[in-house]
């Protein structure tokens, strides 16, 4: 998850430096250059890139290209601190979207630490005038979107990690090339290499964190996610001019700190159901 994690703040760091670039070009150079790399490696592996749960795997893809393509939006028209830190809401819309596709309850104590994390989120809001609602309620829906692909991802335990990458990029090409025949921007100059790292750095940040949530260990490697604002407030602090207030940090806490405390007590639920065998 560290290697994912690592690789996600890099391709923040990138967006943020090609503002003039649309976010749906953004998503579309991700995506080709995504899709090439999964589909050689999967015939080099011998595995089907087609998979065998299409509905899950589709369902992963629209959802993903979704939240991903609001994401890049408000982290090229916010601090990246701000448009990170909302996206951490994501466990929350996975946990109550995993009510309905996986039958599992939410408990009330979920719902206290997600008015926390949500509470949170306004006070961050309020801390910048450079943090207006319209694009906060953008990236609470990214944040719905990427809860809906998360829970796709656990229905696709059994396809192979490279497969489900590949969904992504394979929803995400056709539709991207529609949206920007529309709105077309050439890049010049290093924007080329930045939009080629994006790709790069996408691809083993998406297989490293598909096979972390695969994994029957998330409550125990999902924490490391969070780092990522780390990465976020130092890259606005050093590279963008923007240093965060004494509000904003602590938003930003609350945010965080529902979002552990509600993994924290998902764990302790799994204990209790491994002891009484239910």
């Amino acid at each position: 998850m560290l290697i994912s994690v690592g690789c996600f703040a890099g391709v923040n760091l990138m967006i943020k430096f090609l503002p003039n670039i649309p976010a749906t070009e953004l998503v579309l150079f991700r995506s080709i250059i995504t899709l090439a790399i999964s589909y050689v490696l999967l015939r080099r592996r011998k595995i089907n890139p087609w998979g065998n749960d299409k509905k899950w795997l589709l369902i992963r893809g629209i959802a993903g290209t979704t939240a991903l393509t609001i994401f890049f939006y408000t982290i090229q028209k916010m601090p990246l601190s701000a448009a990170v830190t909302i996206q951490y809401l994501s466990p929350f819309f996975t946990a109550f979207i995993a009510g309905f596709l996986l039958g599992e309850k939410t408990r009330w104590a979920q719902w206290g630490f997600f008015v926390l994390s949500f509470a949170g989120i306004v006070i961050v809001k309020g801390s910048s005038a450079q943090i207006p609602m319209d694009l906060l309620l953008l990236g609470v829906v990214s944040s719905m979107f990427s809860g809906l692909a998360y829970n796709a991802i656990r229905k696709l335990k059994n396809e192979a990690p490279l497969v489900v990458v590949m969904y992504f990029p394979l929803v995400a090409t056709p539709v991207m090339i529609g949206f920007s025949l529309f709105n077309w921007i050439t890049p010049v100059g290093i924007e080329w290499l930045l939009l080629i790292a994006v790709g790069i750095l996408t691809q083993f940040a998406q297989v490293y964190m598909t096979k972390a949530y695969q994994s029957s260990e998330v409550n125990t490697v999902a924490p490391l996610k969070y780092i990522g604002v780390i990465f976020a407030l130092t890259w606005d602090i050093l590279l963008f001019d923007f240093v965060p207030n004494g509000t904003m940090f602590l938003g930003i806490v609350m945010v965080i700190g529902g979002v552990l405390l509600n993994l924290q007590y998902k764990a302790r639920l799994a204990k209790q159901r491994t002891r009484t065998g239910a």
